[in-house]
């Protein structure tokens, strides 16, 4: 008998992906159903934050094509390392991205309904013309933990937590926290070495701010605000505070209530290391040199210790760091003046990063060194310099002309968005057109102006100096155009155009040329020739008329008066018919 073949396996169904849909707010339960408009279904789990995963590596070409004159350097396909992220806002333990083409692409209209009531968070805020990123997937950030409300199956512990013992103590607290059915919740790096008690305690309170989130909710009336992130004191203490600092002082009696409040609530042991700012002399930042880093922080150049300096430049598709040597000459040689420079460097951009919020790509030229190894440990000292970064970044290697590409989360608007605006003058470039290149574009401006002839006399407004320059060193071009075209041209200083902007004002018109005097000669069109000739040819005619009828004018001088009167209608007939005849002519050529 012939065998017996297996029937083939049945592919696995695609996952559904994930979608934003509106969290049911209900008295009893909160929960978020993703598949509530299509099919009903219980709800995915949510996808990861923007900045989750490490970037694909990229498929790098081999060396091209031999060529003679450009030496092909082949690039090594090392994925970038992915390091800092403080995870407070519950982006660590989401499951990963599904791959895209896995995914069905969903329509908007398809997801929500107009009229739809949605209780939506900001993720991200608009930056220029991109608006503000919003989903449904809540979390709420705690000193310890992320809490996060309609996410039942997200949750767990975070990967910067890489001791075996901690994680397994960790887990099992997680086990006795009263956590509702349909929620999860993230424990934070921070919350590694802290007992059961305290990180109960900030679970606890992120479950009563839940509440209250949830009966504001029902109270209002959409659009509403319901919850915004407390202000920038408490945000210090739980996000920035650790058990290093010995004291936190505060300015003002107020914030220095809020701020003790606060950390007794969060940490009640700490609560005596706040201390409020008695010398109200001089300003707090002024006494502690905060005045003079916030000033540094809106200057492109950084001075370094050693003597060098640093150049950040912010653009619309990256951001880039060079770095200088400058002074800094003290050592034996080049390379280890190169080597100190940049390990200086790599300390000082980190915090320059998190200072100025940059943000996106980010390309760092640091000073060419011959040593591998030294390349090696300027990349090692960076990424310990942004281990304590908040934001997600990923971290490339030196390449071979010495440029170090790295990309970082992008939290808030950069200090350079928010505290500069764009120079009218230069429009944001930095530089300005030249005297010279100024007077020639408004030359050339008085050209286009004159051969129009619109005018005899006309008044050009611009910058002083671009006016002397044209009076002292383009006089006899000038003459020449006033000869040539019939025109005065008048300068007229204004400082309040920018080179090479300029305005152009006819003072008096074009008057007709004198009798006996050939006027300029004029751009006709063919078109318009054709239509002047019917009226010349006409013209013509009469004129033949004129003359005949002068002529029987004096034969018919001793004529009658009825012999007279007759002759002028034969003369009327015989013009009509000779104007006819001329009409027809001119049509028919």
């Amino acid at each position: 008998p012939p065998p017996v073949q297996d029937p083939p396996a049945e592919a696995p169904p695609l996952p559904r992906p994930p979608q934003a849909q509106a969290a049911r707010i209900d008295a009893d339960t909160v929960s978020a159903d993703p598949d509530a408009v299509l099919s009903g279904t219980a709800a995915p789990s949510p996808p990861p934050a923007e900045g989750g995963e490490a970037a694909e590596q990229a498929d790098d070409d081999g060396p091209g094509r031999a060529d003679a004159e450009i030496d092909t350097v082949p690039a090594e396909p090392v994925a970038p390392e992915t390091i800092g992220g403080g995870g407070d806002n519950g982006e660590e333990e989401r499951p990963r991205r599904i791959s895209p083409r896995f995914l069905r692409h969903y329509k908007i209209q398809e997801v929500i309904k107009r009229r739809q009531i949605l209780l939506v968070q900001v993720v991200k805020e608009e930056r220029g013309t991109k608006g503000a990123a919003l989903t449904t997937y809540l979390s709420l950030a705690g000193r310890y933990s992320v809490l996060m409300p309609n996410t039942p199956r997200g949750g767990g512990i975070s990967r910067k937590i890489t001791s075996a013992a901690d994680r397994k103590r960790l887990r099992e607290v997680m086990q006795e926290l009263a956590i509702p059915e349909g929620m999860g919740i993230i424990v934070r790096t921070a919350g590694a070495n802290r007992p059961k008690a305290e990180i109960k305690r900030d679970c606890e309170y992120l479950l009563r701010l839940w509440d209250s989130i949830r009966e504001t909710t029902l109270k209002s009336v959409a659009p509403a605000l319901i919850y915004e992130e407390a202000n920038l004191i408490k945000r210090a203490i739980r996000d920035v505070y650790s058990r290093d600092i010995e004291e936190i002082i505060v300015d003002g009696e107020e914030a220095y209530r809020a701020a003790k409040d606060f950390m007794r609530m969060l940490i009640p042991s700490h609560a005596r290391k706040v201390q409020l700012y008695k010398d109200g002399g001089i300003p707090l930042f002024a006494r502690a040199g905060v005045e003079s880093q916030l000033d540094a922080m809106h200057n492109k150049r950084v001075e370094l210790r050693s003597g060098g300096y640093i150049i950040i430049d912010q653009t619309e598709a990256l951001v880039s760091i060079d770095v200088n040597s400058g002074r800094a000459t003290r050592e034996r040689n080049i390379e280890e003046t190169a080597l100190k420079t940049n390990l200086e460097a790599a300390d000082e951009i980190a915090r320059q990063l998190r200072l100025r919020d940059l943000a996106g790509l980010i390309v760092i030229d640091f000073i060419d060194m011959e040593n591998s190894r030294n390349n090696a440990a300027v990349e090692r000292r960076l990424k310990e310099a942004l281990k304590q970064d908040r934001a997600r970044i990923q971290v490339g290697r030196i390449s071979h002309f010495g440029l170090l590409e790295m990309s970082r989360q992008r939290l808030r608007p950069s200090l350079t968005e928010t505290a500069f605006v764009t120079c009218p003058h230069c429009n944001g470039t930095g530089l300005v057109r030249s005297v010279e290149s100024s007077a020639v574009h408004v030359l050339r401006a008085i050209e286009e102006e004159a051969a129009k002839r619109r005018a005899a006399e006309i008044v050009v407004r611009c910058a002083g100096a671009v006016a002397f320059y044209l009076l002292n060193h383009k006089r006899s071009r000038l003459a020449e155009l006033e000869a040539a075209f019939g025109l005065r041209v008048v300068f007229a200083a204004d400082e309040t155009l920018t080179p090479p902007a300029l305005r152009i004002e006819r003072t008096k018109p074009l008057a007709a040329p004198p009798a006996g005097q050939a006027a300029p000669p004029a751009v006709v069109t063919a078109e318009a020739a054709l239509a002047e000739e019917p009226e010349a040819e006409v013209d013509d005619i009469g004129d033949q008329d004129g003359g005949e009828e002068e002529a029987e004018e004096t034969r018919a001088a001793g004529e009658t008066e009825g012999e007279r009167d007759g002759r002028r209608r034969r003369r009327r007939r015989r013009r009509r018919g000779r104007r006819e005849e001329g009409v027809s002519r001119i049509q028919i050529s």
